[in-house]
C-alpha cells in the first residue's frame, strides 16, 4: 500500500489535474458524481424499506442495510470518475496548502462541483426514480417520505455535527482508495467507513439531495426551503469542516513534504 506520505503526493498531483481540467468538463463531472451517489442512495432506500415490520424489533437493522449498499455511489464516483463536492473539500487541500494551485480556486471548485452534483441528482431523482416508478410501492414511498421529514425535522445544530462526522469518514474511505494499490484492497478501503457513516446516521449533503427531494416527490411534508435550510446548508457546512479541517488540512500537516 502507499505510505500517507505518497498519498498526499498523489493528492498534490490530484490538484493540480483539477485545476487543468475545463470548467464544462468539472460540471459534466459534477453531475455525473450526483448520479452517482443519488444511486448508492437509491439502493440503501430499497435495501432498508424492504425490511418493514422486521426492524420493529431490530431499529438498527435498516440502518446497516442502507449501510452496507450505500458505499457503490462513492466506488463509482473514484474509481470510474466523477467530482464529488465532499471529496473536494479534502483533496484539493495538498495542493492549495503547498501552493501548487491558486489559493482561491478551491472555493471556485466547490461552488461549481457542488451546483453540479445538485443537478445530477435532480435530474436522475426525477426521471429515473420518480418517472420510472421506482419507488411507488407503499413501502418504498412511505419509507422515502419519512427519511425526508426526519431528516429536516432535526435541529440544526445536529445537523451540523452531523455533517462534520459523515464527510470525515467518507474523505478517509476516499483516503484509503488511494492508499491502496490494488483494486479489492481500492474497493474494501472506499466501503468500510462509508457504510459507517450510513449506518450511524450522520449527514452528507450530496447523499440528501437524494434522499429529501425524492421523499416531497413522493409526498413529503417538505418545502423547498426547509430542504435547503434545514437540512442543506448545516450538512454542506458540517462536511466543509469535516473534509477540509480533519482530513485534508491536518494530514497536509502531518505529511506533506516528508521522506521516509
Amino acid at each position: 500500500m502507499n505510505t500517507p506520505t505518497e498519498v498526499i503526493d498523489q493528492l498534490i498531483g490530484l490538484g493540480e489535474k483539477k485545476y487543468k481540467t475545463p470548467w464544462l468538463k468539472l460540471i459534466i463531472l459534477g453531475m455525473l458524481a450526483g448520479v452517482y451517489i443519488a444511486t448508492g442512495g437509491l439502493l440503501a432506500s430499497l435495501s432498508a424499506a424492504g425490511f418493514g415490520a422486521w426492524s420493529e424489533g431490530n431499529p438498527f437493522l435498516p440502518k446497516l442495510l442502507a449501510g452496507i449498499t450505500f458505499p457503490v455511489g462513492l466506488i463509482l464516483v473514484v474509481l470510474v470518475g466523477a467530482e464529488l463536492f465532499t471529496g473536494n473539500t479534502a483533496y484539493l487541500m495538498p495542493a492549495t496548502i503547498t501552493r501548487r494551485i491558486p489559493s482561491i480556486y478551491f472555493v471556485q471548485n466547490w461552488a461549481v462541483v457542488f451546483a453540479a452534483n445538485l443537478v445530477g441528482a435532480l435530474l436522475f431523482d426525477y426521471f429515473l426514480v420518480y418517472k420510472a416508478g421506482i419507488m411507488q410501492a407503499p413501502a418504498y414511498a412511505d419509507y422515502i417520505r419519512h427519511v425526508a421529514e426526519y431528516k429536516v425535522g432535526l435541529p440544526w445544530d445536529q445537523v451540523l455535527l452531523r455533517g462534520i462526522g459523515a464527510n470525515w469518514l467518507v474523505c478517509l474511505a476516499v483516503w484509503l482508495g488511494f492508499a491502496s494499490r490494488s483494486m479489492v484492497g481500492r474497493l474494501v478501503g472506499i466501503w468500510w467507513p462509508v457504510m459507517a457513516f450510513v449506518a450511524i446516521g450522520f449527514e452528507h449533503s450530496i447523499a440528501n439531495m437524494f434522499y429529501i427531494p425524492t421523499g416531497m416527490l413522493y409526498g413529503a411534508n417538505v418545502s423547498w426551503g426547509a430542504f435547503i435550510l434545514d437540512n442543506l446548508i448545516p450538512s454542506t457546512l458540517g462536511n466543509i469542516i469535516g473534509g477540509t479541517l480533519f482530513v485534508g488540512c491536518m494530514y497536509t500537516y502531518l505529511y506533506a513534504g516528508k521522506r521516509h
